[in-house]
């Protein structure tokens, strides 16, 4: 029989957000595809060093059991070939990653195998990927460079617990309630939330992430649970109301919500110590960047032309 996922978290991810490829994008950027293609075969035996979001990746694949039984698959997608690639599948097996699936597409575009993976979560440096991913319906980001205090890509590394942090509005909810913000500024959003708080928000692009990632947490007893996740969001009261009534109506548990009032979200996904953060709006991944791990979601008005 065919193998299957159910049940099981479902990752795909690029080969440069996995890995350290700065060096030879920049040749392929510089030089074009047939000097990236020598400069891969020549180095081949060369281990890549991990990428931003290698952690993260470790630390998932750490959630499945000794005994076999697994939670988590990840998938790699890439633009190398498999003659490239070659040196991406090398590095894994270096750093002892059970990653045994991939799809090198040699230039051509992966997200069109995420849903044949079927992968709650699609995390790649190439912005026009995730763009079309999330187009599919399904949880994309945008892994962003790595610098200040996160440029080693080590952030959390010493704990094995995993966090995870999410802005609310367009990223695990729809941006309907940012669009009544942004035409009726802030009193006028505040009266439509507090209008609408018995009624559920419709979900953003990372529902189904965030209620695979709940799946997992159920295998656990509550105070022992390997996983934990965090709401980091500008909402207020009266417009928590709303967002707390909306996970109750999912039946998705999130373990720390932080409501700040438009205040910059950095220092406090550093004291929730976040293996990474989830936000739509590009201005608070690169204030977070510095910081933890940030994906951007290009998704919703803020994202709009």
């Amino acid at each position: 029989m065919p193998v299957r996922f159910d049940n099981k978290l479902v990752i795909a991810i690029s080969s440069r957000a996995l890995f350290d490829m700065s060096e030879s994008h920049r040749l392929f950027m510089e030089q074009g595809v047939d000097a990236y293609c020598r400069y891969q075969i020549e180095h081949e035996d060369e281990v890549l060093a991990p990428g931003v979001a290698y952690p993260l990746v470790r630390k998932l694949l750490a959630l499945n059991r000794p005994d076999g039984a697994t939670g988590v698959e990840v998938i790699l997608l890439s633009r190398n070939s498999a003659d490239t690639g070659l040196r991406v599948f090398n590095s894994i097996e270096h750093y002892g990653l059970e990653i045994t699936r991939a799809a090198f597409t040699n230039g051509e575009r992966p997200w069109r195998y995420v849903p044949a993976f079927g992968a709650h979560l699609f995390l790649s440096a190439d912005p026009s990927d995730v763009v079309h991913a999330l187009s599919l319906g399904y949880a994309a980001a945008t892994i962003l460079p790595a610098i200040g205090d996160n440029a080693d890509g080590t952030a959390r590394a010493d704990s094995e617990e995993l966090r995870i942090a999410f802005d609310g509005d367009a990223v695990l909810f729809s941006d309907s309630a940012e669009r009544v913000f942004r035409t009726e500024g802030l009193e006028g959003f505040s009266a439509s939330e507090r209008a609408q708080a018995r009624d559920p928000l419709p979900g953003g692009p990372f529902k189904s992430f965030l209620a695979a990632l709940h799946a997992l947490q159920q295998d656990h007893p509550t105070d022992a649970c390997p996983i934990r996740t965090a709401l980091v969001t500008a909402r207020s009261a009266p417009a928590h109301e709303r967002v707390i009534r909306t996970l109750r109506d999912w039946d998705i548990r999130i373990d720390e919500a932080l409501f700040l009032g438009g205040m910059s979200k950095a220092a406090f996904l550093q004291a929730f110590g976040a293996d990474i953060f989830f936000d739509d709006q590009q201005g608070h991944c690169e204030t977070a960047s510095p910081h933890v791990a940030t994906g951007h979601v290009p998704h919703g008005v803020a994202n709009e032309p």
